[in-house]
C-alpha cells in the first residue's frame, strides 16, 4: 500500500486545496471507475487530472472537447492506404490508459455519445468492428456549471457512466497563497514522475475486488437506494448499477485506508459523489448544478439509519 501513500503524496505537491478530491479520484481509479470534477473556471480541475495522470505510468491523452469536435475525431477513422491497397483503421486519442476530457459539456451530445460505449464496455464499436481498449483505462472529464455560456447539458445516461461527480471548491486563504507564491501549475506539474506502474496499478486494482462487505452494509445499501426510489423529492432515484457503484467506491476507499474489509463510514463517505448526480429531483428536469440531488441525498441519510 506504500504505493498509494506516494501517489497521494506527489500529487498534493501540485494540486493545494481540497484533499479529499485527490483520495476520490484515487478511489475511482482503484475502483476501475470513471470520474467527472465539475466547477468553476480556475479552481484547478485540469490541474488534479492531469497530476493524477502523469503520476501513473500509463500512456494519457487529452481531448480538449469543442463544439466542433466530432465522433471520429475521439474514436479514430478508418482510412485507404494506397501502397497496401487496402483500409487500415487509425485509432484516436480513446486509445490511451487515462484519459482527460476537458470541457466534456462544451461538445454537442452527439460527440459526448461517443464515450458512452468505452465508459461502459472498455470498447468501441467503427465501422462495425468492436475494438477492445487498453486496461487500465479510466476517463477523467471536467465540466463546467451549466449555466456557463456554450454549454451543454450531459444527458442522464452518460452522467450514470461516471462512478462519481466531484467538486473542488475555492482553496483556503494558505492555500491560494501557497499557489500564488509557487504557480504549481508551471513549476512543478511537468516534472512530476511516475510513482506507480501500471503493473502495481492493475493488482491493486484486483485487491479491491477481495475486499470483504459484511451482508448488513449490502442491506444498508439497498435500504438507501430504495429510499430514493420512494423519496417524495425525487423524480428519479438510484438505479441498480448506481447501488453496485456505491459499493465498488466503498471497497476501494476500505483498501486506500489499509483495510480488507468495509465499514459503514466507507459507504457513508461517499454516498453523495456517486449517488447524487444518478437522481433527479422534482425541482429541476435536469439537475444540472446537483445542489438540490445533493441536498435530498443528504436528507436521505439522515433517515435511514446505518447499521453499527
Amino acid at each position: 500500500m506504500q504505493s498509494l501513500d506516494r501517489l497521494r503524496a506527489t500529487v498534493q505537491r501540485v494540486f493545494y486545496g481540497n484533499q479529499s478530491a485527490i483520495d476520490r479520484l484515487i478511489v475511482c481509479l482503484l475502483a476501475r471507475g470513471h470520474v467527472l470534477i465539475e466547477d468553476v473556471p480556475g479552481v484547478g480541475k485540469t490541474v488534479l487530472a492531469m497530476a493524477l495522470s502523469k503520476c501513473l505510468d500509463c500512456s494519457l491523452s487529452r481531448i480538449q472537447l469543442t463544439p466542433d469536435l466530432l465522433p471520429a475525431d475521439i474514436l479514430g477513422v478508418t482510412v485507404w492506404d494506397q501502397q497496401k491497397a487496402e483500409f487500415i483503421f487509425k485509432p484516436g486519442p480513446i486509445f490511451a490508459n487515462i484519459i482527460l476530457a476537458d470541457e466534456v459539456n462544451r461538445t454537442t451530445p452527439r460527440t459526448q455519445s461517443a464515450l458512452l460505449e468505452a465508459m461502459n464496455e472498455a470498447q468501441v464499436s467503427i465501422d462495425g468492428h468492436t475494438r477492445r481498449l487498453v486496461q487500465p483505462f479510466m476517463v477523467i472529464a471536467t465540466q463546467n456549471p451549466f449555466e456557463f455560456e456554450g454549454t451543454y447539458f450531459l444527458p442522464e445516461s452518460q452522467l450514470d457512466r461516471f462512478l462519481m461527480r466531484v467538486t473542488l471548491g475555492y482553496p483556503s486563504a494558505e492555500d491560494e497563497a501557497r499557489i500564488l507564491e509557487t504557480d504549481p501549475s508551471r513549476t512543478r506539474l511537468n516534472d512530476l514522475e511516475p510513482v506507480m506502474t501500471t503493473e502495481e496499478l492493475v493488482g491493486l486494482q484486483k485487491k479491491v475486488h477481495e475486499v470483504q462487505v459484511d451482508p448488513s452494509l449490502i442491506e444498508y445499501v439497498v435500504r438507501i437506494a430504495t429510499a430514493t426510489r420512494n423519496s417524495d423529492q425525487l423524480q428519479i432515484g438510484v438505479s441498480p448499477r448506481g447501488a453496485l457503484a456505491l459499493v465498488h467506491a466503498a471497497k476501494a476507499t476500505a483498501l486506500l485506508h489499509k483495510r480488507d474489509y468495509v465499514v459503514p463510514d466507507d459507504l457513508i463517505s461517499n454516498v453523495i459523489p456517486v449517488f447524487a448526480h444518478r437522481v433527479i429531483s422534482k425541482s429541476y428536469m435536469h439537475d444540472a448544478d446537483g445542489v438540490s440531488a445533493q441536498r435530498v441525498m443528504q436528507q436521505v441519510l439522515e433517515t435511514v439509519p446505518s447499521p453499527v
